[in-house]
């Protein structure tokens, strides 16, 4: 793990993050004030599985860099400061939102779900193979 990745996924977190406040916060409550009442109560849903999710993984890459630093040694990384665990959301909900929420938790999903892949071949990596091996050199050189 490069901490030029950690800072790219870092910033990406962070804009997500952003983004999301203004909208749920801000902007989105004309979207929220036209849905009928179980819509609303899902829509609240899912702000609060967003922002679950990006806190999760701007810890995840807080620690990452903390390791960089020097300030945590790995195995303790590996071991109490693991990626934390997400509430899921259905596809049926997702799509029953207004399409900036729709894309804003989408983002949120993908963005927590690669994290949690690299959090994972962190603690059982993958068997090697020439391509992968090729990856990670190409990773390296960036």
């Amino acid at each position: 793990m490069t901490a030029r990745l950690v800072d790219s996924l870092y910033t990406e977190a962070m804009v997500l993050a952003d983004e999301a406040r203004s909208y749920f916060d801000e902007i989105g409550r004309a979207d929220r004030d036209i849905l009928n009442p179980m819509d609303r109560v899902a829509f609240s849903c899912e702000s609060l599985k967003v922002t679950t999710r990006l806190m999760h993984v701007i810890a995840w890459l807080l620690t990452r860099k903390a390791v960089a630093a020097g300030e945590i040694p790995e195995h303790e990384a590996h071991e109490s400061r693991r990626l934390g665990q997400a509430a899921t959301s259905e596809h049926e909900t997702i799509a029953g939102l207004p399409d900036t929420a729709r894309a804003i938790v989408t983002a949120s999903i993908d963005l927590y779900d690669r994290i949690a892949r690299i959090d994972q071949e962190m603690v059982e990596p993958e068997p090697d193979s020439p391509a992968l091996g090729l990856i990670r050199r190409i990773e390296r050189a960036l």
